[in-house]
């Protein structure tokens, strides 16, 4: 509605300028040729190109794991993956540790840890896919709020690709989410890997059309992920730190969520050409806001 006020109020004075000022014309401004189009996209790969790209064997993941590099993907550490982030227009934090993806402007699929220590697996037969649904449409509500006062357009969670589901062999936490936008809707898998000191999030970023040829590769890729030694979830210690949230908790983004961090990466057009390819949705919200929902939602966890 502020917006749309905004809007009213320019095009008002703009009436009282017309009315005083002799009408001018203004120039349309030529559209780019094919040969500066080329360059343009050019200038734009070459710049990702420059933040650093591993196109084989492994990626280091900060001090806390390892993950394979699949052929005909390329990965770069943290620093790369913040870069490209926010070359993208999308808002970064110290959490990354590294990206794989494919030549070009490929599918992302995006490592972060929180380091919110041990997360115990006791609520793991009591998922309630109907429950955390509801909480994160909540929260993508308050996020909105967020996103209206920045001047972004609204997403909105149309409901599971895949229900949440936890893997008690692997230890891994998974759920995909369909997301909507006004650039279409996207699928956003992600994978959560607990670990001694806490959670490796790992997020695919790819449109329902790509989802199916990807998740394969994407599963593959989960297969080659390992905690270097000292980090891995069986190796936890009586007296180590342990979360105060559950799996539960995870799915509606656990302590960044608690945190009120910026959860959202949106591929923005730029002159690319490429609208809205996919947006991870962590749920977008404000501090005081989502503590308080997360609070009410699933409680607090004691220690071991």
């Amino acid at each position: 509605m502020s917006n749309l006020r905004t809007l009213t109020l320019a095009g008002l004075l703009m009436g009282l300028v017309v009315s005083f000022c002799p009408a001018q014309e203004v120039p349309a401004e030529a559209p780019p040729t094919p040969e500066e189009r080329a360059a343009r996209q050019k200038a734009f790969m070459d710049k990702i190109e420059s933040f650093g790209w591993t196109r084989q064997g492994t990626g280091t993941l900060g001090s806390i794991a390892q993950v394979n590099i699949p052929q005909g993907w390329r990965f770069t550490d943290g620093n790369g993956t913040r870069s490209l982030l926010e070359l993208y227009g999308n808002l970064t934090g110290e959490s990354e540790l590294g990206m794989l993806t494919t030549e070009g402007e490929g599918p992302w699929v995006i490592f972060e840890f929180e380091d919110s220590g041990y997360v115990k697996d006791d609520e793991k037969d009591k998922l309630d896919a109907d429950a955390m649904l509801a909480s994160l449409q909540e929260g993508q509500e308050i996020g909105n709020e967020r996103r209206r006062e920045m001047g972004l357009g609204e997403l909105k969670l149309l409901g599971w690709a895949v229900a949440p589901r936890f893997n008690d062999q692997t230890k891994n936490l998974e759920w995909a989410v369909r997301v909507g936008s006004a650039n279409g809707e996207s699928i956003n898998y992600s994978t959560r890997l607990l670990g001694r000191s806490g959670v490796m999030k790992v997020d695919l970023v790819c449109t329902p059309d790509e989802m199916t040829t990807l998740l394969p590769q994407y599963q593959s890729i989960i297969s080659g992920y390992q905690y270097l030694t000292g980090n891995s979830y069986a190796e936890y210690q009586p007296g180590d730190k342990v979360a105060k949230y559950g799996l539960t908790a995870l799915v509606a983004g656990g302590a960044a969520v608690a945190a009120g961090k910026m959860g959202l990466f949106a591929k923005l057009a730029g002159f690319v050409g490429k609208l809205g390819k996919a947006a991870i949705l962590l749920v977008v919200g404000a501090g005081v806001a989502i503590k308080s929902l997360i609070g009410k939602l699933f409680g607090k966890r004691e220690q071991i």
